[in-house]
Order: structure tokens, then sequence, then C-alpha cells
């Protein structure tokens, strides 16, 4: 394999950089290529994180090389993680959008210089404003956006929590944007080793009286207080004020908290989720995870990017996992689509 990181420099790109060569994902005869811009210091930087990683991870690390463009790095996986991220004055994906769309439509003009068509792992955001356009010059199988399997994973995580288990013994999917318009798959949790009564109880309190439609409000409700805490250095109010909500509404907004009050971003929860579909892929096993991809009428009539579970190959995904669902989040998809679509029509438009 050989990978190459679009915004290496950045605190996410960095730590993808580490963890894939902490967990000995790239193969000792392949190649980790550190892409950043051209000009400044982010290009100077890039010298600095090769010979850091070199010192770190020397005994097991293939060849590392640096550039600014990445139709020279002979990559067959790039992984995006380029592009300005959420601050107190931007937190609406509109905005972000607006901001990333010219980095995203460059990103996507050198990968369209390629020799050879790459994969290409999305984690920038918005994440479904990049696949969108990494579409127009890869196919779209080969597009893989990564948020998904982040939220999911962090959805586990509240649930594990909630019963007392490790996360690996959850099964627990989001699907639908990477943002307000989430969708918690409750109807598809599971967990080994947890009475099914608990587990049912749990699924209960979570959705009696509540709807996936409601919950971008929920959401947005939520997640204004906390920051005004925060704003407001009430640090340990905030936190506690999140631990009172169910486990769906923790799992979309401690990101937003650990952005504000962590010194940096979301980065090592981003980057794990990264190495993981990394980890997949170079494997060659067959893998069915949630996951942003272009759809086209593969399930209900949802088209353009969209979270939904999909099987990986080793060179992207094969298909979409259909599955039954509940009507309620069959509207909270669609509501989804027709959301990023609007983001992202604002964003090409803007």
């Amino acid at each position: 394999m050989k990978l190459a990181i679009i915004g290496a420099t950045g605190s996410c790109g960095r730590q993808v950089a580490a963890q894939l060569l902490d967990r000995g994902i790239l193969p000792p005869d392949g190649s980790l290529h550190l892409i950043g811009h051209a000009g400044g210091a982010h290009e100077s930087e890039l010298w600095g994180l090769r010979a850091d990683l070199l010192d770190a991870f020397a005994d097991r690390a293939p060849k590392i090389a640096v550039g600014t463009d990445v139709a020279q790095s002979g990559a067959d996986v790039v992984v995006m993680m380029a592009g300005a991220t959420v601050t107190r004055d931007t937190t609406e994906r509109a905005q972000l959008a607006a901001m990333n769309y010219r980095i995203f439509s460059e990103a996507a003009s050198d990968v369209a210089r390629m020799d050879a068509e790459p994969t290409v792992i999305v984690q920038s955001n918005p994440v479904e404003l990049a696949i969108e356009l990494f579409a127009e010059v890869v196919s779209r199988y080969r597009i893989i956006g990564a948020a998904a399997w982040s939220d999911s994973l962090r959805f586990r995580r509240e649930i594990a929590a909630e019963l007392g288990v490790k996360r690996p013994q959850v099964d627990a999917e989001m699907w639908g944007q990477h943002g307000d318009h989430l969708v918690p798959m409750w109807s598809g949790v599971r967990a080994r080793g947890v009475e099914q009564t608990r587990l049912d109880d749990l699924v209960g309190r979570a959705t009696t009286d509540r709807s996936v439609v409601d919950l971008p409000a929920e959401i947005r409700s939520v997640r204004d207080h906390a920051l005004s805490l925060v704003t407001r250095d009430a640090v340990g109010d905030a936190y506690a004020f999140i631990q009172e909500q169910q486990p769906d509404v923790r799992a979309a907004v401690k990101p937003f908290f650990t952005h504000f009050t962590a010194g940096r971003t979301t980065e090592l929860a981003t980057a794990h989720a990264v190495a993981d579909v990394v980890s997949f892929l170079s494997a060659g096993v067959r893998a069915t995870i949630p996951a942003q991809v272009m759809l086209d009428n593969e399930w209900s009539g949802l088209r353009g990017p969209l979270a939904v579970p999909v099987l990986l190959e080793p060179h992207g995904w094969r298909q979409v996992v259909t599955q039954q669902i509940d009507a309620s989040e069959e509207r909270a998809l669609d509501a989804a689509m027709q959301a990023i679509a609007t983001t992202n029509s604002q964003a090409a438009n803007s």
C-alpha cells in the first residue's frame, strides 16, 4: 500500500500518520506520503513531521516522503484531511462548507491528475461535500467517508457506558449526515453479554416519546447550551449537562465539547476512525461498516453522499447492505439527504 495524506501537517493529519505507523497498518515495503500546501509554514512543517515520525517509528516505518502535489505521490490510497474546522464563530455546516469548497475542489483536481485512480478516504468536514466533489473525478465505489465510523464508535461507547460493558460488546451504528442530521439506528442496537431486558429498557428510554426525526433540533439545543457554558468557563457544568442526555445526543455533542476544551480538536478519535478504515482495506477482509458513500438509488430512493452500511473490499466499497429499519429512521435518512443536498448546493453557489 502506498498511502498519501492530504493535510498531513494539521492536527488530525499528524495523528493519522502516527496511528497508522504505531499500529503497523502500512507494510514495510509500502510508503507514506505527507502532502501539504505549497509555500509557507505548512510546506516547511512536512520535513519536521517526517523526521519526528522516523525518530518514533524507524524500527518498522515504511518509506516516508513529503510533497505538495498528491498527483506526484503514486499513492493508491489518498486520505483527505485538509480543510478548515469549526470555531466558536463557525459551528454550522453550511458555513464550513462555504469555507472548504475551494480546498476540496483543488484537492479533487489534484487527485484527477494521478496516473491511476486511487481509493479516497475522506475525513475532512463537511465530509459529504468532499465526497460529492471527489465523485466528479474518481469512481464513487472508491470513495469512503470515515466520519460515520467515528460517529458509530462514539455511539457504541455511550451505550456501553450505560450498560457497564466494553465497547466491543456493543453493535450500534450512526447513519445519515455527519452533523445535526445523523441518524442513530436504535432498531439495530445489539449487545453481547447483556440481558435482553436491560438492553430493551435502555432502547425504550431512548426512543419512547422521542423520534429520530426530531433529533436535529434536540442536538442543536443541547450543543448550544453546552457551548455557552464552556464560553463562560463552566466546563465541568457543561460536561455534566451533556452527561444527562440520551446516548445518541451525547455521541453527537461531545465532539463539540472536546473540540472547544481539549486545546485543539478531536484529533485522536478522528484519526482512530481513519486508521480503522485503512486497516480494513489493507487486510482485504470482508467488513461491513457505516460509511459516507455516493449513493445512486441503492436504497429507498436515496441519492448523493450519505452514511449507510456498506460492504468494503480492498479498493473501496462493493454494495450497500440493506436491512429492515423503522419508518421513523427512513424519514430521518430522507431528511438528512435533503439537508446535505441543500448545504452542498449553497456551497457551490457561494
